[in-house]
């Protein structure tokens, strides 16, 4: 069974969510699925690793990504980011060519993002588990529910939060978020595929840390 205790923050907004009817089906879903000996990306105790190694309170920057890495050793509860040693991801290489575009800065050797996520950048993915070699395979078993709730509670209950998102999966789960209270980012996909059609070129990072100190937060270190 999932190890579901959350940081005090976010149980404060989200533990009723898993009494309700659809987490309880998912949770059923996902002890049957490790019952018929399938493997599950991320391993259980990483599984919440977003909200935490960013408590509630700590949001500053919200990155969504869409459904885990669903290879070996590569995810570890934290959108677009690998463990430590593990190849950097084709979209994360994009993500540090517009990191270095911007701040001239040496790309990053490591594809693991923990150093973002404590300082206030939620690395969240619409999709929190995946069956290995089978992308998108939870999609549409309840995750979406729950990720639509921490995007709720954040946009009601925090103010000045910068929501980034890249590709239209992410732009349609932010649709609702209040522009008057957050700085909303949008761009295409940081994929191969999409990434020379708005994302490279974008400024994001900048944009976040101009935004930041503007409202009298600290800037992020994109540096890794």
């Amino acid at each position: 069974m999932l190890n579901t205790k959350l940081e005090k923050g976010w149980s404060k907004y989200l533990k009723q969510e898993f009494d309700s009817p659809y987490m309880v089906e998912l949770m059923k879903y996902l002890q049957q699925q490790q019952q018929l000996g399938k493997t599950i990306y991320p391993e259980t105790n990483d599984i919440f690793n977003a909200l935490s190694y960013t408590p509630f309170d700590q949001v500053k920057v919200v990155i969504i990504g869409q459904d885990p890495y669903h290879g070996p050793g590569q995810a570890h509860g934290l959108s677009f980011s690998v463990r430590p040693g593990i190849k950097t991801p084709p979209s994360l290489v994009n993500i540090y060519k517009e990191i270095n575009r911007e701040f001239k800065t040496p790309i990053a050797q490591t594809g693991c993002l923990i150093p973002w996520a404590k300082q206030g950048v939620l690395l969240l993915n619409t999709v929190l588990t995946v069956e290995a070699n089978k992308a998108a395979s939870h999609q549409k078993k309840g995750w979406e529910l729950f990720t639509d709730k921490i995007v709720n509670v954040l946009n009601n209950n925090r103010k000045d939060l910068v929501f980034v998102l890249w590709g239209a999966f992410a732009q349609k789960k932010g649709a609702n978020i209040d522009s008057s209270k957050h700085l909303i980012l949008k761009s295409t996909h940081p994929s191969p595929l999409s990434a020379h059609r708005g994302f490279l070129g974008c400024g994001h990072f900048g944009k976040i840390n101009k935004f930041l100190l503007k409202t009298g937060q600290k800037k992020i270190n994109w540096q890794l």
